[in-house]
């Protein structure tokens, strides 16, 4: 099989806007969004602005395809999701490999029942530091993509295409054994950090500093922790302790995604974090205190939101 050259991107905020500037800068690859509606025109008219360099990348309209892409890349909030899956449909083929860099643990279900199972790779993007500031987008560090094969056996050669692809493109990237045990504990961090940061409107350097930050975002990871043993996956305690010495490592003035969100006025995903969590407790009859009461606050805190600074 071809090795993969067209990139199509769904979702042009920080997170597309950076692997599409990765891509891009290895001058191998045709990178192209997908859009309709306004967010059409203006990629059409005009450009992204990536660290400090524009790029003028083609806007594929979804009703207007002429060819699928090699490789599609997911890069939506999760409330976008379902709206969006005709668009991502409309660019894939019998060849094409999806690669979903979104959060949670749904998506690539989700699209793999309307695009197909043996499209799909599982993954989860760590380490990217994307953000969008005024018109423009900045990262500092790529982070990683790690990935790994469909855990429901639909084959190993999408994995094994994405791979060569990074690879080629100088991507930083991993390929587990258990890319569903990775893939919960990143659900765990952002249940913790990205929710406690929401609600107390604090970076990185509070939950370095107070034990009362730290200690609810831990009571948040402890919840997901009972969850995730149910359904057969091995978090442990730790876990958080790894994440706790990572922690450390991260800028005192970062803020989460949700913390961005919060200060922008924008929708969050608390009901793919907070909002999984609980209807999973409820499922496997585990109580879910902490992340129930915090579902109900970021809530609030969405119908009621802050002027964007």
């Amino acid at each position: 099989m071809h090795p993969i050259k067209t990139i199509a991107i769904v979702g042009a905020g920080a997170m597309g806007a950076a692997y599409a500037k990765m891509f891009a800068d290895a001058d191998l690859f045709e990178v192209s969004f997908v859009a309709r509606g306004e967010r059409h025109r203006c990629l059409a008219d005009g450009s992204l602005k990536v660290n400090g360099r524009s790029y003028r990348f083609p806007a594929i309209h979804p009703d207007r395809v002429t060819k699928p892409a090699d490789l599609v890349i997911v890069a939506l909030k999760h409330h976008h999701l379902a709206g969006a899956l005709g668009d991502i449909a409309a660019v894939v083929g019998r060849d094409t490999v999806v690669l979903s860099v979104m959060n949670g643990l749904e998506s690539e279900a989700t699209i793999g029942a309307v695009c197909g199972e043996d499209k799909m790779v599982y993954a989860i993007a760590v380490g990217i530091d994307a953000v969008r500031q005024d018109d423009a987008f900045v990262f500092g560090s790529p982070g990683k993509i790690i990935f790994g094969a469909n855990p429901h056996g639909t084959g190993t050669q999408p994995v094994a295409r994405l791979r060569e692809a990074l690879e080629r493109a100088a991507i930083p990237h991993e390929v587990p054994e258990d890319i569903m045990r990775v893939m919960w504990w990143k659900f765990m961090i952002n249940v913790g950090v990205n929710q406690a940061s929401a609600v107390l409107g604090a970076p990185y350097g509070v939950f370095q500093s107070s034990p009362d930050a730290q200690g609810l975002m831990v009571a948040l990871m402890q919840e997901v922790i009972a969850v995730a043993q149910k359904t057969g996956v091995d978090l442990s305690v730790a876990d958080i302790d790894d994440w706790l010495e990572i922690l450390t490592t991260l800028s005192p003035a970062g803020k989460t995604s949700m913390l961005q969100d919060i200060e922008a006025g924008r929708k969050t995903e608390v009901e793919l974090f907070a909002g999984q969590v609980v209807a999973r407790g409820a499922q496997y009859n585990i109580s879910t205190p902490v992340n129930a009461t915090i579902l109900k606050i970021i809530k609030v805190i969405e119908s009621n939101p802050r002027q964007p600074a």
